[in-house]
């Protein structure tokens, strides 16, 4: 609560020019309590972790104020019971079906990977592969994108591409706090990175959806496309992510022309 109380600001919940010169940015706990119909003093005790019995429309008030989508409003939710409610275990799954890959491969001008719940990549088609060719960490989306510096120009908008992964990893931990994986990879992180602990510490929790992505490479240029993503069923955890482009817009070209040149280079071995 405190982190995106911090992160909320006085002209999304129409406090601009309210109140004396602010010092930060974010809300103060006062407004915080009087937008959402409580007490300071009850909302103290609240962001401290001294009340432990909110009521239902408590937290609702709290994730409307804080401007909290549907999964962070859920996640709060979660943080508030008296006892955290243990998830039944998801048995989880690397392997991946057999089947998937031939029908990848049949969209020529359309990137598309499968991933874990930790954002590892398991399987790519050739046009995934040539989008990504010759990037360090391309096997682990977070890896790519916060320990290798030539991320900041493959992904265009890369600030907002990374924090959204960034969501997606706290979603997941959010689903089993004792998933070992996804606990490693955060440790991992935290220690290498100070853009993941900067975003880590927003406390977003989002699961990655539809969402225009724009790359860059030197040798095809920008690279603008649609990001779709798609549950796989009976592979708990693993999602198909696809990214086509405008037909007939050089983007579709330029993704079109990378993975000729994988098949290509696969041919000739």
């Amino acid at each position: 609560m405190r982190a995106r109380r911090q992160i909320t600001t006085a002209d999304q919940v129409g406090l601009a020019g309210v109140g004396p010169r602010r010092r930060t940015p974010g809300l103060r706990r006062d407004e915080v309590a009087m937008l959402a119909g409580i007490s300071i003093d009850y909302y103290t005790r609240l962001e401290q972790g001294r009340e432990r019995r909110p009521s239902d429309q408590v937290l609702d008030a709290l994730a409307q104020v804080l401007h909290l989508n549907e999964e962070a409003t859920e996640h709060l939710h979660e943080l508030a019971r008296a006892r955290p409610r243990k998830r039944q275990p998801v048995v989880q799954t690397d392997q991946v079906n057999a089947s998937l890959l031939p029908l990848m491969e049949e969209w020529r001008r359309a990137a598309a990977y499968v991933v874990n719940s930790r954002l590892d990549v398991l399987i790519k088609n050739c046009v995934a592969a040539g989008l990504y060719e010759g990037l360090e960490h391309n096997d682990n989306l977070l890896r790519l994108a916060l320990l290798n510096p030539e991320a900041h120009k493959f992904y265009l908008d890369w600030e907002h591409d990374t924090s959204s992964k960034v969501a997606h990893l706290r979603a997941m931990a959010s689903l089993d706090i004792e998933d070992a994986p996804v606990n490693e990879l955060v440790e991992e992180l935290s220690h290498n990175s100070t853009d993941f602990r900067r975003m880590w510490d927003r406390h977003d929790v989002r699961g990655r959806v539809q969402s225009p992505v724009r790359f860059h490479r030197d040798d095809v240029g920008d690279i603008l496309t649609t990001m779709e993503v798609l549950s796989v069923d009976g592979s708990p955890g693993q999602k198909l992510i696809v990214f086509h482009a405008e037909p007939g817009s050089a983007s579709e070209k330029a993704l079109a022309e990378l993975g000729d040149r994988v098949r290509a280079t696969r041919s000739a071995k």
